[in-house]
């Protein structure tokens, strides 16, 4: 009798329709003896309703109290789903994640899970109840309520599938695996059906949506294969696990993009100890995540020093910068939103001349300029113009040949 642990994001769960749908879905893996733990997000667009809701009774809605509140909506969901299990004929529970025994720290909107104490589930299981716990939520040492951010309920599926040690967690979205491409951008974007913790990682960072890259981290620390699939089809999906085979290590996997870009420069940065520090520390304990950086070689001890966020964290990431900028004598302090980011991803990239080439010249030859390069071992990320993001990718899709059998 096989444990697993499946996840139902919020378009999977987003009206009772497919709410019995997925219980359908579920009721199938315990008629095959499986014993079954489902993680639920908040039905279709209800965290950002609630959102929506506490800034109009709030300017500033209190960090606590808004955790509390987004918490209710895979509480919804979760209930729910129990609910039309029962109607079915099987026995389910749901349960919050406190109940689960998902601990986390205290960091409101963003925290982090420190441990999973599994008992209660591990006792539900045994009764023969399918155990619904809701994703996303955690609670603390004082037992306050907390959410794990954006995507959370994939990490609340992954890191629950390791403290029960499940043989795989199965993702369930709308889309069928993970692409070599956005399909809505590349019409022949294909299907893999196996990709490694590493080139997910980094197709998760830089732009594809359907992992949270913390989930992927949590996958490869426990070795858990995570499974992505379809919950509207029976696609076999894409595994992601480490042990892909020789044959896809060798080449371009997969064209990531990103258009939450934004850019700022510090003009007339004097070159000296501590200047990069002087800016990057107080950006860092406002909370504001900073990716490619870049700094131009020094001129008579003056450069210019270029970074990327995140576009919603533009505006304030300006407001922390230009302070500190008038206060070491940089001559300016500019900002861009137009901005977006095209990478090519692949293991086969690792110690193999001519993929930057082959990179940089697709995009010449599309007149596509590009502002600012970062690399890693099996990843290649340029920051171009926003408004020439979607012919890059197609472009470098062909040239790199992707839409040939993975």
């Amino acid at each position: 009798m096989a444990l697993i642990v499946q996840k139902y994001g919020g378009s999977s769960v987003a009206d009772a329709e497919k709410i019995r749908n997925v219980a359908r879905r579920i009721a199938q893996a315990k008629d095959r003896g499986d014993r079954v733990v489902v993680v639920v997000s908040a039905m279709g667009k209800t965290t950002d309703e609630l959102i929506a809701l506490a800034y109009q009774v709030s300017e500033t809605p209190h960090s606590r109290e808004l955790d509390v509140l987004l918490s209710t909506g895979e509480v919804v969901s979760s209930t729910l789903l129990a609910m039309a299990l029962h109607s079915m004929g099987y026995p389910a529970i749901s349960l919050t994640g406190a109940q689960a025994g998902i601990r986390t720290d205290s960091a409101y909107s963003r925290a982090r899970i420190l441990q999973i104490e599994p008992a209660r589930v591990i006792s539900e299981l045994k009764k023969g109840n399918i155990v619904i716990v809701a994703g996303f939520q955690g609670m603390t040492e004082d037992m306050d309520i907390t959410t794990l951010g954006r995507g959370g309920s994939d990490t609340t599926a992954v890191a629950l599938a390791a403290a029960l040690g499940a043989g795989v967690c199965q993702i369930y979205t709308d889309v069928e695996g993970v692409y070599s491409a956005d399909p809505r951008i590349v019409s022949e974007a294909k299907r893999l059906d196996e990709i490694h913790y590493e080139e997910m990682l980094e197709l998760a960072t830089y732009g594809a949506k359907v992992m949270h890259p913390r989930a992927v981290e949590l996958g490869e620390l426990f070795h858990i294969p995570i499974l992505v699939a379809s919950s509207f089809t029976d696609s076999p999906g894409t595994l992601i696990h480490g042990g892909v085979s020789m044959e896809v290590r060798n080449k371009v996997r997969s064209i990531a993009h990103n258009l939450n870009v934004g850019k700022i420069t510090v003009v007339g940065v004097p070159d000296r100890p501590g200047i990069a520090a002087s800016i990057f520390v107080p950006l860092a304990k406002a909370g504001i995540s900073v990716d490619t950086i870049v700094q131009n070689a020094s001129i008579q001890g003056i450069t210019d020093l270029t970074f990327t966020v995140a576009k919603g964290d533009l505006a304030r990431s300006m407001e922390v910068v230009k302070p500190i900028a008038a206060s070491i004598g940089a001559k300016e302090c500019v900002s861009d939103d137009k901005q977006g980011a095209v990478s090519i991803i692949g293991t086969g990239m690792q110690n193999t001349p001519g993929f930057a080439a082959r990179m940089f010249s697709t995009l010449s030859e599309h007149k596509v300029n590009i502002q600012l390069i970062t690399t890693s071992e099996i990843r290649i990320t340029c920051i171009i113009d926003a408004a020439q993001v979607k012919e890059a990718v197609r472009a470098l899709h062909r040239a790199f040949e992707i839409e040939e059998e993975q």
